[in-house]
């Protein structure tokens, strides 16, 4: 049926409508009666305009917030930026070093930062060992996330790292794994730009040696705890990790430098097994210069065979030879045994089964005087001199030059000498020792002994740490400009050189004028002896030349294997440095005309050294007063004997071994006749003593 049937009277929809309009005019009326009651009615909480308003006051709040952090963070980053604190990045990114070309820094001040080591240096301010700042990586797996993405980025910063084992490790159920040691501050902070969560570092530092073989046995070496384990490393290692101050060596690099490169050219061209070289100031006893090769790169310590590592300057023990004459010349001649105008035999000497004789004898006469023995290096007649002073004092004397002892250096590697016990040192030990045999000594030992020789009688002690000098600008300027070497006019035996206005600090052992006199015996050497090749012009260098056979594994000298050496000095009217070369096992060559002598090969090699280094040292080379000065240090070769003097020679020889061998046979007879004398007073004395009974 339709609503708007006919039939139907009631609408719905007019029935609906008037219920709207019912209900409407109710709430009207309702409301219109409060108000005209006036009675207030609770309006709703809140309107939709209302919330519109709120909302946008907040909205325009945090734009403001917002706002100001933004311009406050431009401020900070773009415009005007702070510098962060140096303790907020102090352990990740070091202070770079200013650039020091001239070596200015490090010769003050010079620290690097977040180091604790302190810088060593050579007398000129240039680094020798020095540490750097490096980082350790570690992580605590724990706090990882993905080990194998952690592994990955790792292995892009660093990548000797092997990315399979990291991530093995990494996947570990522990707080904590090393990953890397020894990192650069750029690798530190590139790993940290990586946001790893659980990768941590540890700062610490990594010794360096820029020089990498120069001075390497005298540098030594640190652990991985930064404690030295040799050389000067270790010996100053307490000096070096409580003062930040660097470490002034006496050592002079360019020096080091030549000595180095003639030492290897040496080694090289006469083949030899080893070699050392050494300079040192005869006045103050600081080691320029010491050489030990075969040698190593100072940054491979760990890898450094032991044949390398061994310092032969202090450590190797050789035979002297005949660079021990001139300590028994020195000996002979200041217990006043002997006198420059004694001869002494050079005819082989018979000791059991063994013979002392000179290699080539036919260029001098049978008997010598004191220059002579030295200039041509004849055994039997250092043998002579050594008889002459007697086992006793010669004993004294080496004992108080410092052969019987380590020789005092800042090196724990330095060695002790080999000396034969002093129970058995009898006539036969008196005169190997003589001339060189039957002890074993240190390079250094040697200088050391040179230097004694020289510089007026003071036994130094040598070191590698440089004399402070507090001269002020002026002085030093003057000291440091270029002088030729001075002669003095008018100087002789008696009256003290210009080594007597620069006394060395140390012990006397020879008087001044005796040292007068070994200078001009040292120089003959090398004008008319065995050390003419290793004049160079200018520099008046005096020397004596040493050639040892040695000694092999099981005993007993090798023959034609030998240790030859050359100790010199120069200037020697005005001695200032010492120079030493020493070549083990030198082979022939065509030059040397089959002779591994020291004539033919450390000779020359000192020459060549000091023609370099001299301009280095500030000596230059005077050739000007070349005739003036050649006539001061000259000496005769047969010396005249002054009146009232018996020169010691043919019919006085106290030290010919045939009347010593007399002497001692017929002291061995008296002391067995006082024995056989006391034993039968004392069975005499039992008799009388059982017939009273």
């Amino acid at each position: 049926m339709r609503y708007d049937d006919p039939g139907y009277d009631h609408d719905p929809r007019e029935r609906a409508s008037q219920t709207g309009r019912r209900i409407l005019g109710q709430i009207l009326g309702r409301v219109w009666g409060a108000h005209a009651s006036g009675k207030k009615q609770r309006a709703p909480r809140f309107s939709l305009d209302q919330m519109h308003a709120r909302l946008l006051g907040v909205g325009a709040g945090f734009m403001v917030l917002f706002g100001a952090v933004g311009i406050k963070l431009g401020f900070a980053t773009i415009w005007m930026p702070m510098a962060p604190e140096k303790r907020q990045i102090a352990s990740q990114v070091p202070e770079i070093p200013k650039s020091d070309p001239k070596g200015e820094i490090a010769g003050g001040d010079f620290v690097l930062p977040e180091v604790h080591r302190a810088t060593i240096t050579d007398r000129n301010g240039q680094a020798l060992a020095l540490s750097l700042p490096v980082a350790q990586v570690y992580a605590n797996p724990q706090e990882l996330i993905d080990p194998k993405d952690a592994a990955a980025k790792l292995h892009s910063v660093l990548p000797q790292l092997d990315e399979a084992e990291t991530m093995r490790r990494l996947s570990e159920k522990k707080q904590f794994v090393y990953l890397a040691r020894d990192i650069s501050p750029v690798q530190e902070i590139s790993i940290n730009n990586l946001g790893i969560p659980g990768i941590y570092f540890e700062a610490g530092e990594r010794r360096h040696y820029p020089l990498g073989r120069t001075a390497a046995q005298i540098m030594g070496s640190v652990d991985i705890d930064d404690h030295g384990v040799a050389g000067v490393e270790r010996y100053f290692d307490k000096r070096l990790n409580t003062d930040r101050t660097p470490l002034r060596l006496s050592l002079d690099v360019r020096v080091q430098a030549v000595a180095r490169e003639e030492l290897a050219n040496a080694m090289a061209n006469f083949q030899a097994i080893g070699a050392a070289a050494i300079v040192m100031d005869v006045r103050s006893g600081e080691v320029i210069a010491m050489v030990s090769l075969p040698d190593f790169d100072a940054n491979d310590f760990g890898h450094a065979p032991n044949d390398a590592r061994f310092n032969r300057a202090v450590t190797g023990m050789y035979e002297p030879g005949s660079t021990f004459k001139l300590q028994t010349a020195a000996m002979g001649l200041q217990l006043g045994v002997i006198h420059v105008w004694d001869k002494f035999s050079t005819i082989p000497i018979r000791v059991g089964r063994f013979t002392i004789s000179d290699m080539k004898s036919d260029h001098f006469a049978p008997w010598l005087s004191l220059p002579g023995v030295l200039a041509f290096s004849s055994n039997p007649a250092a043998a002579h001199i050594a008889l002459d002073v007697g086992a006793k004092r010669q004993q004294d004397w080496l004992r108080d030059m410092g052969f019987f002892g380590r020789v005092p250096i800042e090196l724990p590697e330095a060695g002790h000498p080999i000396v034969p016990a002093l129970r058995n040192w009898g006539m036969s030990t008196v005169m190997t020792v003589g001339f060189g045999h039957g002890v074993a000594e240190p390079p250094l030992s040697i200088v050391r002994g040179t230097a004694a020789t020289v510089n007026g009688g003071i036994l130094l002690k040598p070191t590698l740490v440089a004399r402070d000098t507090q001269d002020d600008s002026a002085t030093q300027l003057e000291r440091l400009k270029p002088k030729p070497v001075a002669f003095i006019p008018g100087q002789t035996d008696d009256a003290p050189d210009e080594v007597g206005a620069e006394t060395p600090v140390g012990t006397r052992v020879i008087s001044e004028k005796t040292s007068a006199l070994l200078r001009r015996l040292l120089r003959l050497d090398v004008t008319v002896g065995s050390g003419k090749t290793a004049e160079v012009p200018g520099y008046y260098v005096g020397g004596k030349t040493g050639t040892a056979e040695k000694i092999g594994p099981h005993g007993g000298y090798l023959k034609h294997v030998n240790v030859s050496a050359f100790t010199s000095v120069f200037p020697m009217n005005s001695p200032r440095y010492a120079v030493y070369v020493m070549l083990d096992s030198p082979k022939a060559t065509a030059a040397t005309h089959g002779w591994t002598t020291a004539a033919w090969n450390a000779a020359p090699t000192v020459g060549k050294i000091i023609a370099r280094v001299g301009p280095m040292l500030n000596q230059f080379p005077d050739t000007a007063n070349k005739a003036t000065i050649d006539s001061a240090l000259a000496i005769p070769m047969d010396p005249g004997v002054p009146a009232g003097y018996r020169a010691l020679g043919p019919g006085n020889d106290p030290g010919d071994p045939r009347i010593l061998q007399r002497k001692a046979e017929e002291e061995k007879k008296q002391q067995t006749k006082h024995r056989h004398e006391e034993a039968a007073l004392r069975r005499e004395a039992a008799l009388h003593a059982n017939d009273e009974d």
